[in-house]
Parts: structure tokens; C-alpha cells; sequence
């Protein structure tokens, strides 16, 4: 989590000074909720809300810690500061340090998910925009990087905003499942503390209340929410590796845009690299790096151990906080791609009509030959084209067993563009009208 990375608006959810903040209106909430009770009284729980317009101070709190070396205990005792030992002493009835540690790692998770699924939706408008902008703009189709058939650059837009469309749903399920919180005591057997002081709580920090715990929330939830974090970080690199194909010079159907004054090389005056889908494929990595610590969580000794707690510590905000960048990177380049139809042409044309040879091959097993005998007879001639340099559609007319099953006007038609783009529509309707 650097700056060069981050965007304030993620940043602020994992500062020190908010981290504290969301502390003690769990603490404040919980005392409403004991007086409420009858364990403490109505005016303690009232004296617990003169902190509300104090900003906490970070560097006392940490000056306490040194001392105490626990963060929790710490940041009770300033509170003491503020409000008055006599007011703070009902503070933190029957409540664990993982009761508020927990709870608001989930707020934050939650409070996190929102900004990045304002990023989500972002990358699908940006997405879309562009689908539509070239549903009929003719491309070709590769696979496993050599000429396949047409498609359209259209449909390459399409299947990213589906892909994103999925991680998106993907994220609202993680956010649901990550939105609990507990305030169960020592080991989650509410021993100490009634179960109306988690409901009242959860109720008031936008949770709901975790159905059982231990000293901790179980970690499994954790384990989906950054794994689908890293999910959608590999949908970044796909569409990030796409486009950085597409720029190679050789290729070049779609740049990202260049602004004036940029400058690609120290070297070479003339370089306009892919450096934003090259950064995002890094910050993919970064993220994905997050998963395998979030699984290795989910397993801990008895009702608890820490061996959680530095992870956390460390995957919650630098995972967010550059999953949020990315997602706003990539809209950003999607919304300003520069797209060269042309270029696409030239390239589906290099190898002069070799492309269509699956519409030959099927038109020769309707008109009688075996799939086998037309398979060989495509392929040879397909094959002048690769080693000689020849025209694809010129071979077939001068082969004989091929005109003797197919006319030369069948042989044309065989050739037409619009045969590989007529259900477009059919496909964006799915994607769009679902």
C-alpha cells in the first residue's frame, strides 16, 4: 500500500485515526446496549458518548502501547483520558479484545467492498460503451495466439464485461458474507455479555450478528472475500494481457492512448509502450499474493490463536487498497483505448483467405466427401498458403477434387465475412438484455 497505488478514498478506510473511530462506537454502541440491560448505568453510557466529536490521538494511543503492548488496552485507557476513569469503568463489559478488533475489520472490509464495487461498476459502463461502440468492427479470432476465425472487437468487450459482470455479483456475495460481527466474550459464549449487545451492536455498524463464534469470527469468510478479490484481480490481467498483445508492433489493432508530452523510452524517442496494462498484470499479482494467507487462516488452534492477526493486518488494506486502484486504472484505459479497424483487417487478411478454411471443410462433407477426405483436402491447400505464400481461395479453384464437388460460385460464397458475424446481436442480447 504506497501512495503511487492508492486512492484516498480507500486509503481513509484503513487509517489509524478511522480504525479507532469505528473502536469506540463499537464500544459506545455496546455500553448503550448493557445499560439498556441494566448492567451499567444509563449515565455511564451516556458519558461514553462525550468522546464522540474527539479526534482520537494516534500518537498517545501508541505511546500507551509501547508501555502495555497490546493495542486494544491501549486505546481503552486514552478513552479513559477523555471521558474520566469513573465514566470508563463499565466501558468493555464482558467484551473480548477480538470483539472489537473482528468487528471492525469486517466494517472496514464492507466499507471497502462498497468503493471497489463503485470501481466494478465503473469498468462495466466503460466496458460496454466500447462492446457497443464495435460490435461490427471485424477482427480476428486467435487461439493459442495463431489466426483462428473472425470475430468482432465488439464481442472481445463483450465476454470482458461478462467475466467483469460475474466478479461483480462475486463481490456482492463476498461483501454479504463478510458483513457479520461478534460480541460473544473470552471464547463466544456470550458467558459475560447478553446476545441482545451483539444484535444491538451489529445492528448499529451495518452487520449482522455472526450465528456462532469462538474468540474470533470464523476466518472462512475471510478466505472467500480475498480470494474473490484475487479472482477479479486475474479478469484485470486478462483484459490487461489482451490489450498488451493487441499493442505489440507486429499486431497492433488497439494503443493505449498517448498523451502529449509522454515519452516511452529513456532510449528510444520512438517507444509508445503498454506501461498502464503492464502495471496492471504487477498489481494483479499483488493481489492474488493475499489469497493463499487468507486460506491458510481459516485454520486456527482451539477457540483462537494470532497467527491470523499480522496477516490481516497487512492483506486487508494492501489488497483493497490495490484492487481499488487497479479497477479505476483499467476503466480509465478502457475508456480511452485507441482502436485501429484497419490494422485489424490487414491482419485477417495476411494469410489471404486461409481463415475460412472450417466453412470448405464443412461444405465439402455436405456435398458428399468423408470428413476425412475434405479434411485433407483443405489442409493441403491451406498448407501452399503457410509455406508458399499462396491465395487460399485461388488453390481451391484450381483443385480439381474440390471443384469436383463444389462449384466455383459455392466456392465464393464460402468466403463471405458476414457469414462469421451474423449472431452478433443474438450474443450481445445475452450479455446485455440478461
Amino acid at each position: 500500500m504506497i501512495p503511487r497505488y492508492s486512492r484516498p478514498e480507500m486509503t481513509a478506510i484503513w487509517e489509524p485515526a478511522t480504525k479507532f473511530r469505528i473502536w469506540y462506537e463499537i464500544e459506545a454502541h455496546a455500553c448503550d446496549a448493557q445499560a439498556k440491560l441494566g448492567v451499567i448505568p444509563e449515565a455511564s453510557a451516556r458519558a461514553v458518548w462525550k468522546a464522540k466529536d474527539v479526534e482520537f490521538d494516534v500518537a498517545r494511543i501508541d505511546e500507551i502501547e509501547a508501555v502495555t503492548k497490546h493495542d486494544v488496552i491501549a486505546f481503552l485507557t486514552h478513552l479513559a483520558e477523555i471521558i474520566g476513569n469513573e465514566e470508563a469503568r463499565f466501558v468493555h463489559q464482558g467484551m473480548t479484545s477480538s470483539d472489537v478488533l473482528d468487528t471492525t475489520l469486517n466494517v472496514q472490509l464492507v466499507r471497502a467492498a462498497d468503493l471497489l464495487l463503485v470501481a466494478m461498476d465503473r469498468v462495466l459502463a466503460a466496458l460496454k460503451t466500447r462492446a457497443y461502440e464495435h460490435k461490427d468492427t471485424v477482427r480476428i479470432g486467435r487461439s493459442h495466439g495463431i489466426h483462428a476465425e473472425p470475430t468482432t472487437m465488439g464481442l472481445t468487450f463483450a465476454r470482458f464485461y461478462a467475466e467483469m459482470d460475474r466478479n461483480k455479483n462475486r463481490l456482492e456475495k463476498a461483501k454479504w458474507e463478510i458483513a457479520t460481527g461478534a460480541i460473544s466474550g473470552a471464547v463466544g459464549t456470550f458467558a459475560n455479555i447478553d446476545p441482545s449487545v451483539e444484535e444491538h451492536v451489529c445492528a448499529q455498524m451495518g452487520l449482522r450478528p455472526e450465528p456462532i463464534s469462538t474468540q474470533v469470527i470464523p476466518r472462512d469468510r475471510h478466505a472467500m472475500f480475498f480470494a474473490t478479490l484475487g479472482v477479479i484481480a486475474s479478469s484485470i490481467e486478462n483484459i490487461a494481457t489482451e490489450v498488451r498483445h493487441m499493442q505489440r508492433t507486429e499486431v497492433l489493432e488497439a494503443e493505449e492512448f498517448f498523451s502529449k508530452g509522454q515519452k516511452g523510452s529513456s532510449a528510444m524517442p520512438h517507444k509508445r509502450n503498454p506501461v498502464l496494462t503492464e502495471n496492471l498484470t504487477g498489481l494483479a499479482r499483488l493481489v492474488r499474493m493475499a489469497v493463499t494467507p487468507a486460506l491458510e487462516n481459516v485454520t486456527l488452534w482451539h477457540e483462537r490463536d494470532i497467527s491470523h492477526s499480522s496477516v490481516e493486518r497487512g492483506i486487508g488494506p494492501d489488497t483493497t487498497v490495490t484492487l481499488d486502484f487497479a479497477l479505476h486504472r483499467l476503466a480509465g484505459m478502457i475508456e480511452k483505448l485507441v482502436i485501429y479497424p484497419d490494422n485489424m483487417i490487414a491482419n485477417m487478411n495476411k494469410f489471404r483467405g486461409l481463415i475460412m478454411s472450417q466453412r470448405v471443410l464443412l461444405a465439402l462433407t455436405q456435398a458428399g466427401v468423408s470428413r476425412e477426405d475434405a479434411y485433407a483436402l483443405v489442409q493441403r491447400n491451406a498448407m501452399k498458403v503457410w509455406e508458399e505464400g499462396k491465395d487460399f481461395k485461388t488453390e481451391l479453384l484450381a483443385d480439381a477434387d474440390v471443384t469436383a464437388a463444389l462449384s466455383a460460385d459455392e466456392i465464393e460464397e464460402k468466403f463471405d465475412l458476414g457469414y462469421h458475424t451474423k449472431h452478433v446481436d443474438t450474443i450481445f442480447a445475452r450479455v446485455f438484455d440478461a
